[in-house]
């Protein structure tokens, strides 16, 4: 294996001839990696980015440098586990941990992400009342329909092109730079030179970043696609049954999710930063959804502005609403044993299709209900941070384990880097704890 600064384990198998007979322009290599990081940008997540910018300028900027390699090095590892092993992480819990764990993660997974869900679909409903007015539930309805449909039945190879292509809506917010005056001196401070503040505004802006950034939703994604893709490409093999593919796999998917997630943490600072310049010079310093995000900026920063944050809000949401219900139906079918993937027909996985189903539905039927949104994401982020340590810190073992990996245990690099992952998790999760009281 070549050498990384992520991976320092020492080459144990020889080049592939099948899979590394070519060198595929990046964009054909970009998949699970590229999707999972644009999907952590939805709508709720841009609400959070939007929030700090407005409410903390500048000061915020430098969790997203932070963040960068400890949510690259978890992805990795997610990543690693599903190409290695040939199953996700729910099938890698049944099959080394007790029931009880497994049931556990997979219920408060479920609840996260349904509420999430509810959450992206209504903001994604009240941007298109904001471009063209109308009536916010119907269009509700309309996305969820959309997303559901469009996985149950779009044929896999394709419904992953459309996810790809959809990554491009989150330009929408480079583009909104162009619009706003930037403070490139507190910029630099921000990033570079952060004065860490103690006060609660702070804190908890820093917490909901992490909780944010770091989903197990994103883990439970990313390693059944690589299991998705391995099945789907039939030179392809679990590496554990297929060692000589090592060194082009572990190499794609590194650069994969790097991408990926520079991909997702460029596209939260430069929301941050648009809200900065704008939003907080103002002195609009609450915001509590995307959909309110786009409405303020249209004053400030120019109606194209505005439109186009709200266009961003609808093209991440179509991309986050699917990998939001799926990964809930890849834990739940794989923890059941249940056939699972996109890319069987649907009366081949009727339970992984109807979870998928039932999962969008009710997060629309949320919209319907007198459940406050902004209260129901910050819970399920509690959650979430809840869910994700221990998903994590098992994640860790079972990647270092051989019995699991064989000879793919993760090397030093990301051993450390992912237990840095974790114990910033298992903080914020304690914060978002503290906070929720």
């Amino acid at each position: 294996m070549a050498s990384s600064p992520f991976d320092d384990a020492p080459a144990k198998a020889p080049r592939s001839p099948v899979v590394g007979h070519s060198k595929p322009r990046l964009f054909s290599i970009l998949g699970p990696g590229l999707i999972t990081g644009a999907s952590d940008d939805d709508p709720s997540g841009i609400a959070t980015y939007t929030q700090t910018g407005a409410a903390l300028g500048y000061a915020a900027s430098w969790t997203l440098l932070f963040s960068y390699p400890l949510m690259a090095a978890i992805q990795i590892i997610s990543a690693r586990i599903g190409r290695t092993t040939g199953a996700g992480i729910a099938g890698n819990l049944r099959k080394h941990y007790p029931n009880w764990v497994v049931h556990t993660g997979i219920v408060l997974l479920l609840i996260a992400n349904t509420i999430n869900l509810g959450a992206d679909i209504g903001a994604m409903g009240a941007s298109v009342r904001l471009l063209i007015g109308g009536p916010q539930l119907l269009y509700v309805v309309a996305f969820g329909a959309i997303c559901a449909l469009a996985q149950i039945f779009l044929a896999y190879k394709r419904y992953v092109a459309v996810l790809k292509w959809l990554t491009l809506a989150l330009l929408a917010y480079v583009a909104t730079l162009f619009f706003v005056k930037i403070d490139w001196a507190a910029l630099a401070a921000g990033l570079f030179a952060p004065g860490i503040s103690f006060k609660a505004d702070y804190m908890t802006s820093v917490v909901a970043i992490l909780g944010t950034t770091i989903s197990p939703y994103l883990f439970f994604w990313q390693s059944s696609q690589e299991v998705e893709d391995t099945k789907a490409k039939p030179a392809r093999e679990p590496l554990k049954r297929a060692p000589q593919q090592a060194e082009d796999a572990l190499n794609r998917i590194q650069l994969d999710t790097l991408v990926g997630m520079g991909f997702s943490n460029g596209i939260a600072l430069a929301i941050m930063v648009t809200a900065a310049a704008t939003l907080h010079v103002a002195g609009q310093t609450s915001i509590q959804t995307a959909a309110d995000a786009a409405a303020a900026l249209k004053p400030l920063a120019g109606p194209l502005a505005g439109v186009l944050f709200a266009l961003g809000i609808i093209g991440t949401g179509l991309l986050a609403a699917p990998v939001l219900a799926g990964s809930a139906a890849y834990g739940v079918g794989e923890a059941f044993r249940w056939p699972t993937g996109l890319a069987r027909a649907p009366k081949e996985a009727r339970a992984f299709y109807g979870t998928i189903a039932a999962a969008t539905a009710a997060g629309v039927l949320m919209n319907f209900t007198p459940i406050d949104p902004i209260k129901a994401l910050f819970w399920s982020a509690v959650i979430n941070g809840v869910v994700a340590v221990p998903i994590m810190a098992i994640m860790m073992l079972m990647a270092a384990d051989d019995r699991v990996m064989g000879e793919f245990v993760i090397g030093r690099t990301l051993k450390i880097l992912g237990w840095l992952s974790t114990a910033a998790m298992a903080l914020a999760a304690v914060g978002m704890a503290a906070f929720a009281v």
